[in-house]
């Protein structure tokens, strides 16, 4: 909230005294005397920074400039473009020649054969193999897998007694003597339990049930049946009532705005209509029978003469140009045969175009291009 608040206003100025303002013209006095001399000096050495600049600093700047340039860029630039570029193409031949092309000879005559026979020896190698895989290995993998197939269907068969001997010792040391027992005691003890629990509960709902049924009548006595009273038979008449009232106060304010709205519509157009009898016909009659006349009048006799002749202005002044140009180029044109001679006609190319008296009509069956 403080960061909303506006700032607050400025203290008010306090008024001068005289001897502010006595004071305050010889302090002035006293700085533009000291300052003036100050500002002659630093403008004097501005001007003498600038000629030296001008006449001393930037001539041996550009000499140092050329000097640097002929002591080291020159130099390195001789050096570089007629020695060292010249041994470098020297230097890329001779490795071109001395391990370049011995390497590409060595690769296509030594290792590209040897490799081949490499290549060979391998996929005969690979046969080799593949035919140790299909006929020796496959087999030997085929009887293995029967052999093992045997010896785990004598082990599953093995399993399958002692699981079902396991099964009957659970089934008749475990589980006829538990279902025995739940059977004839914990099934009865539990329905006996239940039939407890059943009763305890519906007693208990029987004093739940009376207790609120008591609760509900001494409610709706105390509470409901004088407020429904109330409601009945006080405030619903009066709802009705200051509704009816409300009603028709709706009514009379609606039929009353519409009355009024056609009164101030009937006002409204006498008013406009005595506008216009006052103030808008005899402006139209003015119009109508004194301005358009006057201006048409003004129209016909200043304006259209006033156009007509400042169009034709215009067009003299435009042919005065046209004229003026084409005697200034003509002019040239003379003069540039004058001292140039007569310029040169480009030759005549044969373009097969048509003419205008050549071309196809109606009544011919050839064409502009079949002619010759």
């Amino acid at each position: 909230m403080d960061l909303q608040k506006p700032p607050p206003p400025p203290p008010p100025r306090q008024p001068e005294g005289c001897l502010v303002v006595a004071v305050r013209l010889p302090v002035r006095i006293v700085v533009l005397v000291l300052v003036v001399p100050v500002r002659m000096v630093w403008d004097v050495l501005v001007a003498a920074g600038r000629l030296l600049r001008d006449t001393v600093l930037r001539p041996f700047g550009r000499a140092l400039l050329w000097v640097g340039k002929a002591l080291f860029v020159w130099p390195f630039v001789a050096l570089w473009r007629y020695v060292a570029v010249p041994v470098g193409m020297a230097l890329a031949w001779l490795g071109n020649v001395l391990l370049v092309v011995p390497a590409v000879w060595f690769y296509r005559y030594v290792l590209t054969p040897l490799g081949h026979g490499v290549a060979w020896l391998a996929r005969g190698v690979g046969a080799g193999l593949a035919w140790v895989y299909a006929r020796v290995l496959c087999p030997i993998g085929y009887a293995l897998t029967w052999l093992l197939k045997g010896i785990g269907a004598v082990l599953a068969a093995i399993g399958i007694g002692v699981y079902t001997a396991v099964a009957w010792l659970v089934r008749y040391l475990f589980v006829v003597p538990a279902r025995w027992l739940y059977t004839w005691v914990l099934a009865p003890v539990g329905r006996a339990v239940a039939w407890c629990a059943r009763g305890l509960g519906h007693l208990l709902g029987l004093l739940v049930t009376g207790v609120g049924v008591a609760l509900y009548w001494t409610a709706r006595v105390l509470f409901v049946l004088p407020a429904l009273a109330l409601w009945r038979w006080v405030l619903a008449p009066v709802g009705r009532f200051l509704a009816v009232v409300a009603r028709e106060v709706g009514d009379a304010l609606g039929h009353t705005w519409r009355v009024a709205g056609r009164i101030s519509r009937a006002v409204g157009r006498a008013l406009g209509t005595l506008f216009r009898w006052i103030f808008v016909e005899p402006v139209r009659w003015v119009y109508r029978t004194v301005l358009t006349p006057v201006g048409h009048a003004v129209r016909d006799a200043v304006l259209r003469p006033v156009a007509a002749g400042m169009r034709a202005v215009g067009r003299v002044t435009r042919e005065a140009l046209a004229s003026a140009r084409d005697t200034m180029r003509q002019a040239r044109a003379d003069f540039r045969r004058m001292v140039f001679g007569e310029p040169r006609q480009p030759a005549a190319v044969d373009r097969r175009e048509p003419v205008a008296h050549d071309t196809r009509t109606l009544g011919r069956s050839t064409t502009a291009l079949t002619k010759d």
